[in-house]
């Protein structure tokens, strides 16, 4: 039903969908599968294995970074999208600490607005971090619509991530890297916060950090002119 539909979104009480934007995704969007049973998953995992390269099928190579190449993949398992996050491995160095920074804290924040990490796959010459596949970010959403959105449109992103933000700093995690590319949305309209590379906990005793975080076009004016004294404002610049 279109309350379903609503429901799904979990949008604010006071934020309506204009019932044409509803029938159009309750005759677009298909039902969620049924969750696998205890003894399927059991099953299946013993055939193929959790945390291995050979579960997941490479798709389409979708970004590369100084570090990392994004590609969409598919799970064996579920038959599931999913977006694998292949880092490469220098011998001496080993795994970059933007990666262990997002792993430790991923792993932990369990949140609607917040991008899932579904499993880590370790071998000599990569880390794999498997993640929900969200086919669309703000910057690319934008970008379709000509930088145009409406009101109510706004409404709905600026909810969701807000209250991302503030599961986030209400467990003392700072994201320092705000951008519409690391804004995730699928085709529900649901946005959830993503890259948590240059994160980091908040920790009690130290105050100062490094100013070299967010992206340069994105960092506020204090941070930008050295400041290394900063807290939660910093991700709502």
């Amino acid at each position: 039903s279109l309350q379903d539909v609503s429901k799904r979104l979990s949008l604010p009480m006071d934020i309506r969908l204009p019932p044409e934007f509803l029938q159009k995704l309750q005759m677009e969007s298909p039902e969620f599968p049924k969750p696998l049973s205890r003894m399927s998953r059991r099953a299946s995992l013993s055939d193929i294995g959790f945390g291995k390269l050979e579960t997941y099928v490479k798709l389409d190579k979708l970004g590369e970074g100084t570090y990392a190449t994004v590609f969409k993949g598919r799970s064996k398992l579920t038959e599931n999208l999913v977006a694998l996050k292949e880092i490469r491995l220098e011998h001496e160095e080993g795994a970059p600490c933007t990666a262990i920074r997002e792993v430790s804290l991923l792993k932990n924040l369990k949140h609607a607005n917040i991008v899932t990490l579904h499993d880590i796959i370790h071998t000599e010459r990569s880390l794999t971090l498997v993640f929900e596949y969200l086919d669309n970010d703000l910057k690319q959403y934008l970008e379709n619509c000509g930088n145009l959105m409406s009101v109510h449109n706004v409404k709905i992103f600026m909810f969701q991530l807000l209250r991302g933000l503030a599961y986030c700093h209400g467990r003392k995690i700072l994201h320092r890297d705000l951008k519409p590319q690391n804004l995730l949305i699928n085709e529900r309209g649901e946005l959830k916060l993503a890259d948590f590379g240059l994160a980091r906990a908040k920790s009690v005793p130290t105050k100062t950090y490094s100013n070299e975080v967010v992206t340069l076009w994105y960092r506020p004016p204090d941070v930008l002119l050295g400041s290394t004294e900063y807290s939660t404002p910093i991700d709502m610049w």
